[in-house]
């Protein structure tokens, strides 16, 4: 057999196999974070009564849709954005005693992979807050998609629970005035990138 023939087999069969590589890469389709219309909320217990509730107002990030492996999630939170309705405490909130704006400026979440779950995924991914990096597993509901004039757009929401102390921000922790496990409520909506 000539060398000729032996490539042009060779070209054949790896054929497929490039095809299939190229048909993964081209059904990714991404999405820019809305910021107006997607939140991201956090819920804490006070003083071992009630439940108190602050949110971030700045986040930004991309959502990467793939029919094959599903959503991938970038996500960006910016600290000096939190909100707890109150000047004062949103201060507390970013000096060193928690989220430590100046020295930690954003929280990020970063997918690794997505197993489908019915209509909903489950996402694996690593959550870096207060500049520690924990991996995280959440149950992220599809909410929707849909494109009524104001670009394609893609909604997906997630609600989990870490430990404040597992990320470096411990105070109240021991004296019981705040709780160490923290809520944290997602929803994010994108717009497809030109």
């Amino acid at each position: 057999m000539s060398i000729r023939a032996i490539t042009t087999l060779l070209l054949l069969a790896l054929a497929p196999l490039a095809l299939a590589s190229k048909s993964s890469t081209d059904t990714n389709e991404t999405f820019n974070i809305d910021s107006v219309h997607s939140t991201a909320i956090f819920r804490v217990q006070h003083l071992g009564a009630g439940n108190f509730y602050g949110r971030f107002n700045e986040l930004e990030g991309t959502i990467v849709w793939n029919d094959e492996d599903g959503p991938s999630f970038d996500v960006n939170i910016k600290i000096e954005s939190v909100d707890s309705g109150n000047e004062s405490l949103d201060r507390h909130l970013k000096n060193a005693d928690f989220f430590d704006a100046k020295q930690f400026p954003t929280m990020t979440f970063k997918s690794t992979s997505a197993k489908k779950m019915g209509d909903d995924w489950k996402v694996m991914g690593e959550m870096t807050m207060h500049g520690v990096t924990k991996a995280v597993e959440v149950d992220m509901d599809f909410v929707g998609r849909a494109n009524v004039g104001r670009g394609d757009r893609v909604g997906f929401e997630t609600a989990f629970t870490v430990k404040r102390s597992d990320f470096g921000m411990k105070y109240g922790v021991e004296n019981g005035s705040l709780g160490d496990a923290t809520k944290i409520i997602v929803s994010l909506e994108g717009v497809k990138a030109e």
